[in-house]
């Protein structure tokens, strides 16, 4: 879990590192420049840092203006005695640019504050001339490279703050000899190696913050010794070994988060006494063995205690002192000994009234759910106590909890009836009460939680009928009231309930009557089970209208008549359990056609007449037909007798001309509902439903939802066209989650194959350069055609055509001066290349994109590339790696003209070395400015010829104008480093083109040039 309170030590720890470093620094002094001629080093430093910056939304840039003086600028603080700059603080302004070598030349600089922008490239390495630099805070950009290790040079540091970058390689030991800091965080970046034994050095660090990295080893015993350590947050790494001994002796700690590691050992016993002041403790997703310690009731300062998924046993102690706490999570543990003691503390928690979350599932508590519970905090919106051993009664007054949104008290033994004050917590979300021994009636009052999404009370022993008030419940989404003994009639208003979208549960009560009409109200459900009841007459026709089904299970019923031929529009049918019921007439033939129906169970009725041959009819392993005396025909294995030959033509006619053959379904959109649910169904082993949906909302995403979130795929959601489909922006309402969405054109020939081919590329593959997929939509839309969709996660800056052919009119969301600079084209590149690299040499089997080209590089908010549109993909082997010039006329010409290699219109196989001529023709055209399809390339010229002809002659003049003009206004000075580097970029594009492809560089030998040219051109 992320630390939530970064924001609160730089609220108190590193705000009073702002106030020591101000109380030090002179007041700042402000004249006119009339009056001051300032620092000329100091404002030509400070011009070139101006030059750098790209994108300057507030216009806090233009005071930094040669006619005024530089101690008037935004953002820079001057000493009073001589006049030089102090501090530069330019937080949170959204500014684009990188940082330039000539900062190092502020040599009076104490602070440098640039957090909470856009700032890229490396960390500059002359900040480790700025020996008088007390305060650092980087954090909050898109730095990449590594963490310099001559800021070692800066003796004075206090605070170095980088987190939330995307830095890499390992933690320098040199920053052991900066004996004077006291914030040393590194949060949320790309690091590795193991923590060095050197940071022990730092007698004054106060915060050490290193989670969400890469970091493997043991938690060094140099760091846990420092005395003045108040925050430790080393979560969310590869950390094992055990913990220090030494790190609970420090009586001043406030937070130890440990949190997603493999660390290991027992809880001190006595941790809770030398660590009284702490205020979050997290050690949740570890091996941790043992009991919670007894003098946990010492911690009385404390918010958060987060120890679930380990392996801690006993009892958990008196909380009754923390009456600040929060949080407190231990499930999946082995808490407990299964007596009537095992809860009492739950009563000792009726003094914390600031609890919000309270998780014990998963655990082995026993003994009655205490009437304590209705004395918890007003503020608790979660509480489970799931999978457990508790007995008893709820208790009266669990009205009291008005703010409850979820309550998990499933897989118990509580008995007793489930109480109408339920109903009065009106900001439930999440009701599970299923495997109890729950009795009695559903309550009315429950018709009164309108926000409620899931509602789950299978495995009881409830009787009478469904109150009609559940009807009310117009969010509902999960309806499961399985294994009881209700009775009575199905009432309308529940199957009314549009907005059940995932399950509705029926099964094994004791229903009469016939199926509703108002079922064809489910348009959007997944899932319907009515087994096991008493339900009779026919199969509605209206049920051709729940166009979602993927598993409809009404066996062991008095169901009677023929099967509907509205069954036919269920295309996306996976299970259809129809089993000991009275159906009568033929095998209705459009079930052969139900491409992805899985499991097929017709037995134990009175149908008769052929049964069909094809489709999941030929397979005995997925269809069940026993007991149906008058079937004859199929496939031998079933072993059934011949038919009337003149007979069965004639029926067989008959039926073909009455049904329409439906169209190919493809992927469906609520697949983990559906396993979950299909297990459920065949092997009854419920652990508890739909857990990953509750997680992971998006994941439910159907056709009806698409709709909704994208308003309709409007016209001012449009976010392109492309040659398979077309891509919206959608925005989730519940958490204003923001993706991007591409439909699918089916009429377009090859696009059901590029779906299948893109999900199956982006489901194996894991870049941070390749575009993430979310999920995958494949149904029905509100005409009832075939929809398919893919959900991808959302890029703010679109794709790298729009930056590159900009134009106001198409393209009004770019500013004129938002073109790309020639550090964010190199960087570019790299992370295409990068992305190429992964799938060619990365991947078992190896990827072939077969469509590169600008339009399918996407890119985000800082600006870091995304190879995106594997809808004309391949998985090679080896054997036909080296055969790129085999003939291969069965597939056509792959890719785009003028991106695609010559050899692919000749017919010959995709290839790595065809992706790399692509990648080179899209280099060329970054830096060059020109389309291949330019209308300058004719008569043999072509755009790789173009740039190799013109290395020999005229050098980097045929770059785009745009990039020399940066090259002479803002690395003037640097002309010869800016060629240089431009030069290698023009000559790995030529080189990445030649015609033929046993000519073209390797990828990987690509990355590597482009690494070395850019290291080159930024050191």
């Amino acid at each position: 879990m992320a630390f939530p309170t970064l924001y609160f030590f730089s609220t108190k720890t590193i705000l009073s590192m702002y106030f020591f470093t101000f109380l030090v620094l002179p007041s700042p002094f402000i004249l006119s420049s009339s009056k001051l001629p300032g620092n000329e080093t100091d404002k030509v430093s400070l011009l070139e840092f101006k030059k750098m910056i790209k994108d300057d939304p507030f216009g806090v840039m233009t005071s930094w203006n040669e006619t005024i003086h530089l101690c008037e600028w935004h953002g820079v603080l001057c000493g009073q005695r001589h006049m030089r700059v102090r501090s530069i603080i330019l937080t949170s302004l959204k500014l684009v640019g990188s940082v330039p070598s000539h900062i190092g030349n502020l040599s009076f600089l104490k602070a440098l504050d640039l957090r909470n922008n856009s700032f890229s490239g490396d960390i500059p390495q002359n900040i480790g001339h700025l020996h008088r630099l007390q305060i650092l805070h980087l954090n909050n950009n898109s730095f990449t490279g590594f963490i310099p290790s001559n800021i070692s040079a800066c003796k004075n540091l206090q605070v170095v703050d980088f987190s939330y970058n995307n830095l890499e390689g390992n933690i320098p030991s040199e920053l052991g000899t900066l004996t004077n800091l006291r914030v040393l965080s590194f949060y949320h970046n790309n690091i590795s190696g193991k923590i060095p034994h050197s940071l022990g050095n730092l007698s004054l660090l106060n915060t050490f913050a290193i989670s969400h990295n890469n970091l493997f080893g043991e938690i060094p015993y140099s760091l846990c010794i420092l005395s003045e350590l108040q925050y430790l947050l080393v979560s969310g790494n590869n950390l094992s070994g055990t913990i220090p001994p030494s790190l609970f002796n420090h009586s001043s700690m406030l937070a130890i988060y440990m949190g997603m590691n493999y660390i290991e050992g027992t809880l001190p016993s006595d941790m809770f006494i030398t660590l009284p002041h702490l205020i979050y403790f997290s050690i949740q997703w570890n091996n941790f063995t043992g009991n919670i310690p007894i003098t946990l009731s010492n911690a009385t300062n404390i918010l958060y205690i987060f120890a679930s998924i380990n392996r801690l046993t006993g009892k958990v102690p008196d909380l009754g002192k923390l009456q600040k706490l929060q949080r407190f999570l231990a499930e999946g543990n082995h808490l407990g000994e299964g007596n009537v003691f095992d809860l009492k503390f739950l009563s000792s928690l009726a003094n914390a009234t600031g609890l919000e979350r309270l998780e014990l599932g998963g655990n082995k508590f026993g003994g009655f759910l205490p009437i304590s519970i209705t004395n918890l905090s007003r503020n608790l919106i979660y509480l489970s106590l799931r999978s457990n051993h508790i007995s008893g009664n709820i208790p009266r007054g669990i009205s009291n909890l008005i703010s409850l949104q979820t309550l998990l008290l499933y897989d118990n033994k509580i008995s007793g009836e489930i109480l109408p004050e339920i109903g009065y917590l009106g900001n439930l979300r999440i009701l599970f009460l299923f495997e109890n021994k729950f009795f009695g009636k559903i309550p009315s009052s429950l018709g009164n939680l309108t926000l409620l999404l899931y509602l789950s009370f299978g495995e009881n022993y409830l009787h009478d009928t469904i109150p009609a008030n559940l009807g009310k419940c117009q969010n509902l989404e999960v309806l499961d009231l399985s294994y009881n003994n209700l009775s009575g009639y199905i009432p309308k208003e529940v199957l009314s309930l549009s907005s059940l979208s995932i399950a509705l549960d029926l099964s094994h009560n004791q229903f009469i009557g016939s199926i509703p009409k108002e079922v064809g109200y489910l348009k959007n459900l997944g899932y319907l089970d009515l087994s096991y009841n008493s339900l009779s007459g026919p199969i509605p026709p209206e049920f051709g209208s729940c166009v979602y089904l993927e598993m409809l299970n009404l066996a062991n019923n008095n169901l009677e008549g023929p099967i509907p031929s509205t069954l036919a529009n269920l295309r996306g049918m996976q299970f259809l359990e129809l089993s000991h019921n009275h159906f009568t007439g033929q095998i209705p033939t459009f079930l052969k056609d139900f491409k992805f129906l899985q499991n097929l169970n017709l037995s134990y009725n009175e149908f008769e007449g052929a049964v069909p041959t094809t489709g999941i009819f030929n397979n005995t392993s997925s269809v069940s037909i026993a007991a149906n005396k008058k079937l004859c025909g199929g496939i031998p294995e079933l072993k059934l007798p011949e038919c009337n030959t003149t007979k069965s033509k004639k029926k067989n006619s008959e039926c073909y001309l009455k049904i329409v053959i439906p169209l190919i379904l493809g992927i469906v959109g609520l697949t983990v509902v559906v396993f979950i649910l299909c297990r459920r169904w065949l092997r009854r082993q419920r652990k508890g439903p739909f857990p990953n949906l509750i997680e992971n909302p998006i994941l439910r995403v159907s056709y009806h939802s698409l709709f909704k979130c994208t308003n309709g795929f409007s016209a001012e959601n449009l976010l392109g066209v492309g040659g398979y489909g077309t891509v919206y922006k959608g925005c989730l309402d519940h958490d204003g989650t923001v993706f991007a969405v591409k439909v699918l054109d089916l009429l377009h020939h090859g696009a059901s194959r590029s779906f299948v081919v893109e999900c199956e590329v982006l489901k194996n593959t894991r870049h941070r350069n390749l575009v993430k997929v979310l999920t995958a939509c494949s149904g029905f839309d509100l005409q009832g055609n075939d929809f398919k969709a893919i959900v991808y996660e959302y890029m703010d800056n679109g794709n790298l055509e729009n930056w590159l052919h900009f134009s106001p009119q198409e393209n009004s969301q770019i500013e004129d001066n938002g073109r790309l600079s020639f550090v964010q084209k190199l960087n570019i590149v790299i992370d295409v290349a990068c992305a190429l690299d992964y799938l060619h040499n990365d991947c078992e089997p190896a990827i072939i994109h077969c469509d590169l080209k600008p339009s399918n590089v996407l890119l985000d908010e800082n600006m870091t590339a995304h190879v995106s549109d594997f809808g004309l993909a391949r998985f090679v082997q080896k054997r036909i790696e080296s055969s790129s010039s085999d003939n291969y006329s069965s597939i056509g010409v792959q890719g785009t003209i003028g991106y695609a290699p010559p050899e692919y219109g000749m017919g010959s196989r995709p290839s790595k070395a065809g992706d790399v001529y692509s990648f080179g023709i899209l280099m060329l055209e970054m830096l060059t400015g020109k389309r291949p399809t330019d209308e300058l390339f004719q008569d043999g010229l072509n755009l790789h010829s173009y740039a190799k002809t013109a290395l020999a002659d005229r050098g980097v003049e045929i770059a785009d104008p745009k990039l020399l003009q940066e090259r002479d206004e803002l690395f003037s000075e640097e002309n010869d480093k800016f060629d240089v580097c431009l030069v290698c970029m023009i000559k790995v594009g030529v080189a990445c083109s030649v015609e033929f492809p046993a000519d073209r560089m390797k990828i990987r030998d690509v990355v590597g040039e482009l690494n070395k040219a850019r290291k080159s051109f930024l050191k």
